[in-house]
């Protein structure tokens, strides 16, 4: 089920009532109403019949699905729906706003955490605009961090200003680092020794994994991101590949062979990473799932 959504099937139409609880409190009210002053049983089912096509075809909530099949998970006026430290967190100008200032650094990388439910096979689209010394990422099927508030464990669409040549790689927090870098095709091995998977990290790489193709020079790839200026990524993940996306351009490409390590669920949430003052922003979050 589409996070913390609800579908109802009608004939061949399906109805999405995320954000309904309102509608549904004032149709009760009135239903009542006629129901008090109905004298006749053919009044009685006239008036159901007046309320039930009102309530299919007249009440469109705020997330239906788009034209792509995408759901907004992200009403660009509240966070509703996400969690995260409000001390780093808060909408601006209808974007997630995520800021560390001088007097605010952080000692471990901090997210804002989608509370509904989220589907196992799923596109995600969300832009996003980094401030030039920004770090960021979009953790997704991740774990909380048991002792550590709003922190993440798991796949990581990484991203950064400046240099741009984080942008797109996979990176899993907390757990086997850089799975694949900007512009790698990549299959990840099974770890012969889970329990240390320290012995399969180096210079921030896990190097159980193979090489399989580039998908260009990172000079073009960092051509096609915009300095200072919002870019959209699109995440595809579907069993056990997961491929990133940036404005039209893969980025990396990932088979995780890993059935010990890798995750087939879990959250959603957006980071702000350790280092220096940073802004990020995030807008348009549309999430389809994927059977």
């Amino acid at each position: 089920m589409l996070a913390g959504t609800m579908k109802i099937v009608l004939g061949q139409g399906i109805f999405n009532t995320y954000g309904r609880i309102t509608t549904i409190m004032i149709l009760k009210l009135i239903y009542s109403i006629m129901r008090s002053l109905s004298s006749s049983k053919v009044l009685h089912k006239f008036s159901v019949a007046i309320l039930l096509t009102f309530y299919c075809c007249k009440a469109s909530p705020p997330h239906d699905l788009d034209d792509e099949g995408f759901v907004k998970i992200f009403d660009e006026k509240t966070l509703d729906g996400w969690e995260g430290d409000p001390t780093y967190w808060s909408v601006r100008e209808g974007a997630l706003f995520g800021e560390i200032t001088p007097e605010t650094i952080i000692e471990h990388n901090t997210f804002i955490i989608w509370q509904g439910d989220m589907p196992s096979n799923f596109e995600l689209k969300i832009e996003y605009r980094v401030s030039d010394r920004g770090n960021s990422g979009i953790n997704y099927r991740s774990e909380l961090v048991k002792g550590v508030p709003f922190a993440l464990r798991g796949y990581q669409a990484d991203l950064n200003g400046g240099g741009k040549d984080l942008v797109g790689s996979n990176y899993e927090e907390r757990r086997r680092t850089t799975l694949a870098s900007q512009g790698e095709i990549v299959v990840v091995l099974s770890a012969k020794n889970s329990d240390s998977l320290e012995l399969y990290k180096e210079k921030n790489k896990w190097i159980a994994r193979e090489v399989t193709g580039s998908l260009g020079s990172g000079e073009f790839l960092k051509s096609e991101i915009r300095d200072g200026d919002w870019n959209e990524f699109h995440l595809i993940i579907k069993g056990n590949r997961l491929k990133h996306i940036v404005n039209g351009v893969l980025m990396s490409d990932v088979t995780d062979n890993d059935p010990v390590n890798r995750r087939m669920d879990g959250l959603l949430g957006v980071q702000v990473h350790v280092g220096p003052p940073m802004t990020i922003e995030y807008r348009n979050i549309r999430i389809k799932e994927l059977h």
